[in-house]
């Protein structure tokens, strides 16, 4: 099944039971880097995270005959699991001698690996933490620039900040899949600009209604299954 070929009744984030739950099921790690005394802002680790799922997704590696292509479109067949753990010190560097990709933001490190069988993580990565990346912003984000693309977190749930990396993710990628090529191309060649913003109240039954792409949670952590978490705001999408 070619990503392309997704539609609503086909989305891997349905909390009803699908064929995608006969497949193998995958999920795709990224580590955090949070150190001690520099942990990084919030919203950029979500920002960072989002950015890099985008760049697995287009990596040559991970597309045609690349390497990591087979496990990638397995993944994408099955359920789409990603789990945002973190790492400090020597958990880092250790992390870094695995086959993935890091992404930068302006305080976040974020680590992406190619999907691991569910029941299969590499051992340096199956002893991080999922918990304790709870994160704040030191300063309220700025307003999204309205002319990029922008994804909007619900304003209705608490999600730890590993919960909402995990679902930027989520929505940067139903982004991806909703765009033509050369809206793709035009996307990456740029950096893959996001904002991640939390949406105002008043307006996100507006968003969740306007047809953008939209994460419904499958519920396998803290929330409850078919809860909407993100509306992927694209301009090519509008």
């Amino acid at each position: 099944m070619s990503p392309d070929s997704h539609t609503p009744a086909d989305s891997p984030f349905r909390s009803e039971r699908t064929v995608r739950d006969e497949a193998p099921q995958f999920v795709m790690p990224l580590v955090v880097r949070i150190e001690r005394g520099a942990p990084p802002a919030r919203t950029d680790a979500l920002e960072t995270a989002a950015r890099a799922v985008l760049v697995m997704l287009s990596d040559e590696r991970s597309v045609g005959d690349g390497e990591w292509a087979e496990v990638m479109r397995d993944w994408q067949d099955a359920r789409i699991r990603k789990v945002v753990r973190r790492a400090r010190g020597a958990e880092w560097r250790r992390a870094e001698t695995l086959p993935g990709i890091t992404v930068t933001g302006k305080s976040a490190e974020v680590r992406v690996f190619p999907p691991v069988p569910l029941d299969g993580w590499p051992k340096e990565l199956a002893k991080l933490q999922v918990s304790g990346t709870d994160l704040d912003d030191p300063e309220p984000p700025v307003e999204a620039d309205a002319a990029a693309p922008v994804l909007w977190l619900s304003p209705d749930l608490d999600m730890s900040a590993g919960k909402a990396m995990a679902q930027a993710g989520h929505g940067a990628q139903l982004a991806w899949w909703a765009l033509s090529e050369e809206e793709r191309s035009a996307w990456r060649d740029a950096g893959f600009p996001l904002a991640v913003r939390t949406a105002d109240p008043g307006r996100w039954g507006e968003l969740t209604g306007s047809g953008l792409p939209l994460v419904r949670d499958a519920g396998f952590t803290e929330i409850a299954p078919g809860s909407c978490t993100v509306v992927a705001d694209h301009p090519a999408l509008r």
